[in-house]
C-alpha cells in the first residue's frame, strides 16, 4: 500500500473538506509526488461528486500526459476498484466506480492553436499537467470550459521563469482566485529513496537545478550549459563500428551553417563530426547545391538514417530529398529543446567528441539573454546549438512515439 506524506494527504482531502477553494495549483521540484497525488484525488473528487459529466485530462501533448501521468495511474485507479477504459482513437477515457460513470477527455497544449482543440468542449472540471509548458490561450481556454455548478480547476507544474504569466497570475495571486497552493519539495515524496534523490541532485545544474531540484521560480542567466566541461566531457570519437547514423542540421546563407554527423554506440549517440561553414568569416556564401555536397561528404559511405534540419530552410530541404537523404523537419522549441538536451548530456545519453571544435567553441560562449523577461538564449554562438538542440528533441520524439506504439492498453 503506497504512503502518503502530509502534503500529499493534502492534496487528496482538499476538495472533501469543503474550505471553499475553487482551484488548487501545486508546483514544486521534480519526482516530489505532486503528479501522482493530483491524478488521484482528481478521479476521487470526479467519480465522488458527479455521475455522466464529462471533465478534461490536459498536458503538453497527449503522449506525454499519458507518459507522465496516466501510465502510473490507471493501474492504481484499477487496484482501488475503478473501472479504467481507454478509447484511444477518440482520445477518451471512461470511468466507472460505485455506480457512477464519467467521460475523461485528453487534450495536449502544445502552442496557440491547441485552444481550440478544447474550445467548446463542456467540462465539469479539468486538470492541467505541466500548466507551465503549455500557452496561457490554451490554460485560459480550459478553464473557462468548467461551467457546470461544481466545477473545479487542477493545475501542477515545475518551476520557469519568475516573469512566466502562471507564476505571476496563479501562485502570487493564488487567494485572489480563491486558489489552494501547495508548494513541493522531494522530501514530500516518500515513495523517493535516498539514493534516488542523490540522483537528481547529480543530474542537474545552474538555472536547472535551481528550479527541478530546488523548485524555485527563477531568471535564466550565465551560461547555458553551465555544468559542461571541455576537458572533462569531451571525448575522442570512439574507434570501430556504429549501429545507426544521422545528422543534424542548423541552415545558413548570411549567418553559419552548421552540419553534425551522430552516431549510436550501445544506447548513447555520439557527435563524431561537422561541417561548419561561416560565410561572414570566408567571404562568400555558399548555395543548397554546395551545402548539399558538404553534407554527402560528411556522411561519406555511412548509411544516414535521417537528416533533422531547420524547418525554415525550405529549400534546402527540398534539395537533400532530391539527393535520396530522409529529411524530417526538427522540433524548433527553444526552452524545451535546451532542456532536453542539457537532461541528455548531464545523463551521458549524447556526447560531443573533441573533433568537433566549433560546436565546443559554442558551448563554451552560449548565454542566457537576460535582457527580456523570457528564458531565451543570445542570437549568438548559437548555430551548432540549435542543430544539437534539434537532434536531441528528434531523440525525445523517437522516444515518444516508440513508446504510443509499444504501450498496452488494459480494460477490465
Amino acid at each position: 500500500m503506497l504512503q502518503f506524506s502530509p502534503k500529499q494527504k493534502k492534496v487528496l482531502t482538499w476538495w472533501y473538506r469543503e474550505e471553499g477553494w475553487e482551484a488548487i495549483i501545486c508546483d514544486g521540484a521534480v519526482r516530489s509526488g505532486k503528479t501522482f497525488a493530483m491524478g488521484v484525488s482528481f478521479f476521487l473528487w470526479a467519480q465522488a461528486r458527479f455521475d455522466g459529466q464529462q471533465f478534461g485530462l490536459c498536458g503538453k501533448t497527449i503522449t506525454s500526459l499519458r507518459r507522465n501521468l496516466l501510465t502510473e495511474l490507471l493501474p492504481y485507479l484499477r487496484r482501488m476498484g475503478f473501472s479504467c477504459r481507454e478509447k484511444r482513437s477518440e482520445n477518451l477515457l471512461v470511468v466507472r466506480f460505485n455506480g457512477r460513470e464519467n467521460r475523461f477527455l485528453l487534450f495536449g497544449g502544445k502552442d496557440e492553436g491547441s485552444a481550440a482543440l478544447i474550445q467548446g468542449s463542456t467540462l465539469a472540471g479539468v486538470l492541467l499537467d505541466e500548466a507551465a509548458l503549455m500557452p496561457r490561450s490554451f490554460v485560459e481556454q480550459a478553464c473557462a470550459r468548467c461551467s457546470v455548478a461544481g466545477s473545479r480547476l487542477w493545475l501542477n507544474c515545475n518551476p520557469e521563469g519568475p516573469q512566466h504569466w502562471l507564476y505571476r497570475e496563479w501562485i502570487l495571486k493564488a487567494r485572489e482566485r480563491n486558489t489552494l497552493y501547495l508548494h513541493f519539495t522531494m522530501e514530500d515524496n516518500p515513495a523517493l529513496s535516498g539514493k534516488i534523490k542523490s540522483r537528481y541532485h547529480r543530474a542537474y545544474s545552474g538555472v536547472f537545478y535551481r528550479r527541478f531540484v530546488l523548485g524555485e521560480w527563477t531568471a535564466a542567466q550565465g551560461l547555458v550549459y553551465d555544468f559542461f566541461d571541455r576537458e572533462r566531457d569531451s571525448v575522442p570519437a570512439p574507434e570501430g563500428g556504429f549501429d545507426c547514423w544521422r545528422i543534424s542540421v542548423d541552415y545558413g546563407t548570411a549567418n553559419p551553417a552548421s552540419f553534425g554527423l551522430w552516431g549510436r554506440r550501445e544506447s548513447v549517440w555520439y557527435r563524431v563530426r561537422e561541417m561548419y561553414f561561416d560565410s561572414r568569416r570566408e567571404g562568400w556564401q555558399k548555395t543548397d547545391a554546395e551545402y548539399a555536397e558538404d553534407l554527402k561528404a560528411l556522411a561519406g559511405e555511412r548509411s544516414i538514417e535521417r537528416v533533422i534540419v531547420d524547418p525554415s530552410a525550405a529549400s534546402f530541404i527540398e534539395t537533400l530529398r532530391r539527393e535520396g537523404f530522409a529529411v524530417v523537419k526538427a522540433i524548433n522549441d527553444v526552452a524545451d529543446g535546451i532542456r532536453v538536451t542539457a537532461d541528455l548530456l548531464k545523463q551521458g545519453r549524447i556526447v560531443l567528441c573533441r573533433e568537433c571544435g566549433d560546436c565546443l567553441r559554442e558551448m563554451e560562449q552560449y548565454c542566457w539573454d537576460e535582457r527580456g523577461g523570457k528564458d531565451a538564449p543570445r542570437k549568438e554562438h548559437d548555430h551548432a546549438m540549435d542543430e544539437m538542440r534539434y537532434f536531441a528533441m528528434d531523440l525525445t520524439r523517437s522516444q515518444e512515439q516508440a513508446f504510443a506504439a509499444t504501450w498496452v492498453e488494459r480494460m477490465r
